[in-house]
């Protein structure tokens, strides 16, 4: 299925599953949703005039990019044009200050928004303790993954410790190993362990001499998660074609899918539309056929522009909108059926570097 996520990691891992049914049981009760909305309203509104200014709707709007994963505001101009949006949702694009109801109407939708992203993409939580990790070095299995691992390096002028440290990056959750990418799980959990045993630079690279040492290193970090356990999100998604047959079977769903996508694109004087807007368009339609958006998925494009090369939708030609949209179902078809035979899979692990509970408190209860 489309966007189907994996939870293989659960059992094994203590994981917990962020499928967004939480939420929808607080929304679809209406008696809970507008206790829980009073409360909130009650919290925002600081000069208690019984409206929402812009300045009192910021805290809202900072714990709903909490909860959508985005780095706080003023970190990068891409989240914070999207901290603007959720706002401008909010007063509808003026300055102008929003009453309760403006506010449940609007928090409501934006909360449904949130959980159907997580009922396709739900997101498994995973405590990384060390256990998985110290259960991988113990199985028979681990001498032929390192063995495989260092094969795979390539550090012309690296040291055994370059190598160890390269070794921890090919291991991923499954491993019970965290992120090696995330800075801090460098520097306080694997770096540390590593650096923990010196002598590597007196001695030979070599397959057995590598195996020995990352082992030694590999119990430490172990040692290291159990002291101090690092929290993972982890989702995995397969693409497979079947949000694209959905929408293409459903005429009426189709139909309005393609109007919606119309909307924001430019015509010339004789409502004729350059064909390389069919990207654009293309992205406006991806959430509603089970697609990533544009540069989510390097595998996802590269199928894209494969089948747009095939027909001929980048040539720079004006068409007709009826043209346009008879191309991109074309486009959607095509990719459907690339997906069907040769389906995309990914899988992210990203470090929760606040606690779960205090990441967002829009979900959370009012202290009153």
């Amino acid at each position: 299925m489309a966007g189907k996520n994996s939870v293989t990691m659960k059992k094994k891992s203590g994981g917990e599953v962020m499928d967004g049914s939480d939420i929808m049981e607080l929304v679809g009760n209406d008696q809970v949703f507008s206790k829980f909305v009073d409360h909130k309203f009650q919290e925002l509104d600081r000069d208690r005039d019984g409206k929402l200014s812009v300045k009192e709707l910021e805290p809202a709007v900072a714990d709903i990019g909490a909860a959508l994963g985005l780095p706080s505001q003023g970190a990068s101009p891409d989240s914070d044009h999207i901290y603007s949006e959720v706002l401008s949702e909010f007063t509808h694009g003026k300055q102008e200050k929003v009453t309760k109801t403006e506010f449940k109407e609007v928090l409501s939708d934006i909360l449904i928004g949130m959980a159907a992203g997580l009922k396709r993409d739900p997101i498994v939580i995973l405590r990384i303790d060390g256990e998985d990790l110290s259960e991988f070095i113990r199985s028979s299995n681990f001498e032929f993954e390192m063995v495989s691992k260092f094969s795979q390096i390539e550090l012309p002028e690296g040291s055994l410790k370059d190598y160890i440290i390269k070794g921890f990056e090919k291991l991923t959750v499954e491993q019970g190993v965290p992120p090696a990418s995330d800075s801090w799980v460098m520097s306080n959990i694997i770096e540390p362990a590593v650096q923990s045993d010196g002598g590597y630079d007196q001695q030979p690279i070599s397959q057995e001499v590598f195996l020995k040492e990352f082992h030694k290193a590999a119990e430490r970090v172990a040692q290291k998660l159990k002291e101090q356990p690092v929290i993972v999100a982890h989702t995995e998604n397969t693409f497979d074609g079947s949000g694209v047959k959905r929408l293409l079977s459903n005429k009426f769903e189709l139909d309005k899918t393609l109007e919606a996508a119309m909307k924001n694109i430019p015509k010339d004087r004789h409502g004729k539309i350059p064909k390389e807007y069919l990207r654009v368009a293309l992205d406006v339609v991806a959430p509603s056929a089970g697609l990533p958006p544009f540069g989510a998925v390097d595998e996802m494009d590269h199928a894209i522009a494969s089948v747009m090369k095939m027909l001929d939708a980048d040539d720079g030609q004006l068409v007709k909108e009826e043209e346009f949209k008879k191309l991109l179902t074309e486009i959607l078809g095509s990719l459907m059926l690339q997906l069907e035979g040769n389906m995309i899979s990914v899988s992210t692990n990203s470090v929760v570097h606040e606690p779960i509970a205090s990441a967002s408190t829009i979900l959370q209860p009012s202290s009153s």
